[in-house]
């Protein structure tokens, strides 16, 4: 099942008038949909895509239908608030795929979402790329005989996740991810301090808590209350929230208390990774982004009283974390639920700042997850998976 994909990208030339809809339905995808459209473009400059998505990917090129922010959710409950967003915007992919027959339909991760997409495009003869795998190896198992009878190719992200889908019969293609194509080698941490403006005389502590709503309103009271513990420990601390680009800035303002000063960007967020000393993050894609640039962290998570409790029930992995996933094993304090307070937060970054024996462990499991994912390329390579599907269809 597993698929070559190392050939040439000139091998998957498809025609000019083809239309590829993809489907994005938070920050982290609409960041990679945005990367994989331009490697796209690379190899068909005239090719058109639609779908749904953000900011990111529509200043790629992509026509976007649907906002990716309206259907953006985290955990059982706020998932019932959204619902008829959700179905209205499900509604409206079905109404644009039929209409508009894509050659190809690339769906990123969001799996409630978009298996339901995978569903019509299957039976409406539209073969289905999906990029980046839902964690299915980790909670709802069952989930993969439905991607067996839904998706065509799964081009998956994580060095582990090619066996599981050979072991299931899915057809899969083990790409790398694309994460090594985009962050930039890692510099002195003073120097990259220094270039930011952030000063060398106290720690330089990131904050990222996560790029939905309700991700921002669970987190950011834990992350503020560990950082004015952390100001009494440090006095010449700084602090840097890298925000993603769907989040707003009066949004996040809400909830950092006046006394203290945080520093919001939206630029160079690899770069303010690298100059941080330690780092709050969110679980998910950003622990990987934190990973790769070395960045010491602590991992949070935090979901309603009721998604916790369902949660426990249906995931079977030791780890909620990527980073600690990827480098198998505990490497990174992970603070979940009601262990996410202020003081575990600010005993856990004290910890790597001033333990030695915490500081070595760290930094071992920063270099398995560097080691563990491999090479850059994924985003040529499964772009010249797209393309090779979009040749076969047309044959």
């Amino acid at each position: 099942m597993k698929k070559d994909v190392s050939r040439p990208i000139s091998e998957g030339l498809f025609p000019s008038e083809c239309e590829i809809f993809i489907v994005a339905g938070e920050a982290s995808g609409d960041f990679h949909g945005s990367n994989l459209v331009r490697a796209l473009k690379r190899i068909q400059p005239e090719s058109r895509f639609s779908g749904v998505g953000g900011p990111g990917m529509s200043k790629a090129g992509v026509n976007i239908l649907v906002s990716s922010s309206d259907i953006a959710v985290v955990g059982l409950t706020e998932v019932i608030k959204k619902i008829p967003k959700i179905l209205n915007a499900l509604k409206t992919v079905k109404r644009e795929i039929r209409e508009r027959r894509p050659s190809l339909v690339v769906l990123i991760d969001f799996p409630d979402f978009n298996l339901n997409v995978a569903k019509y495009a299957k039976r409406s003869g539209i073969p289905v790329l999906y990029f980046i795998s839902p964690q299915v190896w980790a909670w709802r198992k069952g989930r993969v005989r439905t991607i067996a009878g839904r998706v065509d190719e799964m081009a998956v992200v994580l060095p582990f996740e090619s066996a599981f889908y050979e072991e299931c019969g899915v057809p899969v293609s083990y790409v790398g991810h694309p994460l090594l194509d985009i962050c930039p080698p890692v510099e002195n941490r003073t120097e990259a301090a220094r270039s930011l403006g952030l000063g060398t005389e106290g720690p330089v502590i990131g904050m990222l808590p996560g790029s939905r709503t309700e991700e921002i309103k669970n987190m950011m009271p834990a992350m503020t209350g560990a950082a004015r513990l952390l100001v009494e420990r440090y006095p010449s601390a700084r602090f840097v929230l890298p925000l993603a680009a769907t989040v707003e800035v009066e949004f996040i303002k809400k909830f950092i208390p006046n006394e203290l000063s945080i520093e919001i960007q939206r630029e160079n967020l690899y770069k303010y990774l690298n100059a941080c000393d330690a780092a709050m993050v969110a679980s998910g894609t950003a622990t990987l982004e934190a990973a790769l640039m070395e960045t010491p962290m602590v991992i949070v998570y935090k979901v309603s009283g009721l998604s916790y409790r369902v949660g426990r029930l249906v995931i079977k992995s030791p780890y909620i974390g990527l980073a600690n996933l990827v480098a198998g094993g505990g490497y990174f304090a992970e603070l979940i639920q009601h262990e996410l307070t202020p003081v575990r937060v600010y005993t856990e970054i004290v910890s790597m700042l001033e333990e030695p024996s915490v500081r070595s462990r760290v930094r071992k499991g920063l270099s398995r997850v560097r080691l563990r994912l491999g090479e850059s390329g994924a985003l040529d390579r499964t772009a010249a998976l797209a393309a090779s599907m979009i040749k076969k269809q047309d044959s």
